[in-house]
């Protein structure tokens, strides 16, 4: 099959296309046909070590930066190390092609979204394994996952519009499920214009909770339109802009 594969920590030029093998499922796995594939921070931040505890630097200046061989993070992945070389690829909708022995036949042919997050010492626990960076994910025409961690899908969504859901939707929703959003609560939420930002607001919102947005003054509209109840520009006094005990919840992005 064809893959994208990442090779090391460093720019573009660590991304290779090639020929792989395809993968066959084993007991309690599945093997998907990626129908479309998404593109978060976690793909960029992990292809340039950004979670390397000698990294002091934003994001984006991490990743427009030039990381050299002799630079290579043996701590810059999700938990640690990255498996290089191996293929990135969090966010995935795919149909399921294959069941390892034992598994769910009725799963054969469906399409599916997979949990990106997998927790595989339950959801009390911190410790999770993370698609497309601890193991490999869906830059590649087939993915190995977890039978568990797949869902069924029947809706009119298109296969690029769900492959944008598991990072952001999911780490949105687990910041909402931890905080315990109720109805008629007021939210606030910091970046919300960015990818989370946004599920997280579309997501207190079906809670009938109000939400105070915060984002770039341009962006007022494209709040609004989405469901926030209120913005304030990034660039204004927030502080100033509040009252006293007036919000229930900070959502900080």
């Amino acid at each position: 099959m064809k893959a994208v594969v990442t090779a090391g920590n460093g720019g573009f030029e660590k991304l290779h296309c090639r020929e792989v093998k395809r993968p066959r499922p084993g007991a309690g796995e599945v093997l998907l046909r990626v129908l479309a594939a998404g593109m978060n921070n976690t793909e960029i931040n992990t292809r340039v070590g950004w979670y390397s505890d000698s990294v002091t630097r934003a994001t984006s200046d991490t990743a427009t930066s030039e990381v050299r061989e002799a630079e290579v993070r043996i701590d810059g992945g999700w938990n640690d190390t990255t498996p290089f070389p191996f293929i990135q690829g969090t966010d995935c909708c795919g149909r399921v092609a294959e069941i390892g022995p034992g598994g769910n036949p009725e799963l054969l042919g469906k399409r599916v979204l997979v949990r990106s997050c997998i927790r595989p010492e339950g959801f009390e626990s911190m410790e999770n394994l993370w698609m497309g960076s601890d193991f490999d994910g869906a830059f590649a025409q087939y993915v190995k996952v977890p039978q568990a961690e797949v869902f069924a899908l029947e809706c009119d969504w298109s296969d690029a519009e769900l492959a944008t859901i598991p990072c952001a939707y999911g780490t949105a929703e687990n910041m909402i499920q931890r905080s315990g959003i109720t109805s008629g609560e007021r939210v606030l939420i910091t970046g919300a214009s960015g990818g989370v930002g946004s599920a997280a607001l579309q997501l207190v919102k079906w809670r009938r909770a109000e939400v105070i947005a915060v984002a770039a003054s341009s962006k007022k509209q494209q709040m609004l339109e989405i469901g926030a109840d209120r913005v304030i520009g990034r660039d204004q006094d927030l502080l100033g802009n509040l009252e006293e005990k007036s919000v229930d919840v900070v959502i900080d992005l």
